[in-house]
């Protein structure tokens, strides 16, 4: 069976969002935003703080592989240098690429969690429309 980046992304940054209080953001905008910034460096969803999400190689290879269209599109993407690409396939670099192709996913995994539990999400707007709605 293929690995399904985008599918197991959208359950990680799920669960990443529990960790946030959404009624500090603003609106979805802004607390997108923060997600973007936030999760870019979160091990748990990227891999990206300590260069490595799995923390396995033999499964880092297994996800990469099964996706070559997409380890391609993020590094060209990312403008990796085909030098640099040709290094991570030569000494078998996996969790790099893992890595690189969580990266590029982040921002559409986030949106689409977040259409998924929009309904369970309270921000600051939506607290302001309630305090409206009551005087």
């Amino acid at each position: 069976m293929t690995y399904n980046y985008i599918a197991n992304m959208i359950e990680d940054v799920k669960e990443a969002i529990r960790d946030f209080d959404t009624t500090e953001y603003q609106s979805r905008n802004d607390f997108e935003e923060a997600l973007n910034d936030a999760l870019w460096i979160w091990d748990s969803v990227t891999g990206n703080a300590s260069g490595s999400y799995t923390f396995n190689s033999y499964t880092a290879k297994e996800y990469v592989t099964d996706n070559m269209g997409l380890a391609k599109e993020a590094l060209i993407e990312f403008g990796t240098e085909p030098e640099r690409i040709a290094d991570m396939f030569l000494n078998e670099d996996w969790e790099s690429m893992d890595v690189i192709i969580r990266c590029y996913l982040l921002s559409q995994a986030i949106s689409e969690a977040l259409d998924e539990i929009e309904d369970e999400l309270k921000f600051a707007e939506d607290e302001d429309e309630d305090e409206d709605e009551t005087a």
